[in-house]
């Protein structure tokens, strides 16, 4: 077996989930990325855990399952829900054969799903959690790479020294922690204002996401003033969704477009209240990831971007005497900050053209 793969487990195992002997594990794979499947069942058992290997979503077989389901009949599937509540831990791996297999189900029956299944991904959230990313070839076709090339990609990405990144991003940490304020401009396109007073800023250092490589808030929810152009195309359930552009007015969405698929954009937004509302304000900040991939789990994490989430927020970032945002959906799109662009804190510009105040080329 390719070293890499048994690095990319033993991450997983000890880094991202510190697994501990007796603890169960769910680990979702699809069968392309069986390999890591396999290394990861290895792994487990030589701390003494025991895994549980099941299907993973997104692939053929669900598209199967929702092209045919009544989507007015769709319910949370208890079963699966008490399966996570009795885990310890849960790894999600992504990898695709097609990663198109999700375009052809309706806007319809993918919100009527998101819905029904939202008391599962609480409970996902609640618990241990690793989501992660098999080289598959049809993610590979999907970044425009070939196999060789995105293998190398994915794995310079992830198996890195983790402690290392962690004191790079604690730097950004200490800004936007103690932070009011956040406004965000790029070119004449977007000037975004919002308050994060009081939230917590998150350090992703591998842990639930592997890679890691960002940090991350949830924004005052009514609090949300401007317009921003997300110049990355949005990949939402196999479609690619162009130059979304959205107006906020006290923190809600009042109009949008995008240049392609728009209506995809409309379903997201239409899931529920929540989902026209921001849950997530994240800067990427892994140097390693330097192309678009059409894969969030890593566009999300370049450095020079900052994304934003329509839907939900995740509790984390939330003190106990707020509400957090609610929502069926947590859906990421980007904008590019490495030219004409700046993030200003408290009044005080962090980062400009994609170059933090702490590094070196900073300009004031």
């Amino acid at each position: 077996m390719d070293e890499r793969i048994r690095n990319h487990a033993e991450t997983i195992v000890d880094h991202s989930l510190d697994i501990e002997a007796g603890d169960t594990v769910v680990v979702r794979s699809p069968t392309v990325s069986d390999d890591l499947a396999v290394a990861l069942s290895e792994a487990l058992g030589e701390r003494g855990a025991f895994p549980l290997v099941t299907a993973g979503r997104r692939d053929k077989k669900q598209a199967a399952f929702l092209r045919s389901v009544d989507a007015d009949a769709l319910e949370t599937p208890e079963h699966e829900q008490a399966l996570f509540e009795a885990s310890d831990a849960i790894v999600h791996i992504r990898g695709h054969e097609n990663a198109s297999d999700m375009s052809d189900i309706s806007a319809e029956t993918h919100a009527a799903y998101r819905q029904a299944y939202q008391p599962i991904q609480q409970e996902i959230l609640s618990s241990r959690w690793c989501l992660t990313q098999y080289p598959s070839p049809g993610s590979a076709q999907l970044a425009e790479m070939s196999t060789d090339a995105y293998e190398e990609f994915v794995y310079s990405a992830m198996n890195k020294d983790w402690d290392e990144q962690r004191e790079f991003q604690e730097q950004m940490v200490e800004i936007l922690d103690p932070a009011d304020e956040v406004r965000i401009v790029s070119g004449e396109t977007t000037d975004l204002t919002m308050s994060v007073a009081d939230m917590k800023t998150i350090n992703d250092e591998g842990k639930n996401n592997l890679p890691g490589g960002e940090v991350f808030t949830a924004p005052i929810p009514d609090s949300v003033e401007g317009e921003v152009l997300f110049d990355k195309p949005l990949v939402h359930q196999g479609n690619i969704v162009e130059n979304v552009w959205l107006k906020f007015e006290n923190g809600e969405v009042v109009d949008f477009s995008a240049d392609k698929n728009e209506d995809v954009l409309a379903g997201v937004l239409d899931t529920d209240d929540g989902a026209r509302r921001l849950g997530e304000l994240g800067i990427g900040m892994n140097r390693d990831i330097d192309e678009f991939t059409y894969n969030m789990l890593f566009d999300e994490k370049m450095g020079d971007t900052v994304h934003l989430a329509v839907g939900m927020a995740y509790d984390i970032c939330v003190p106990d005497d707020r509400e957090p945002n609610e929502s069926a959906v947590h859906v990421d799109i980007i904008v590019d900050m490495s030219e004409d662009s700046f993030i200003e804190v408290d009044g005080e510009i962090v980062q400009r053209n994609g170059t933090f105040r702490f590094e070196d080329g900073f300009e004031e």
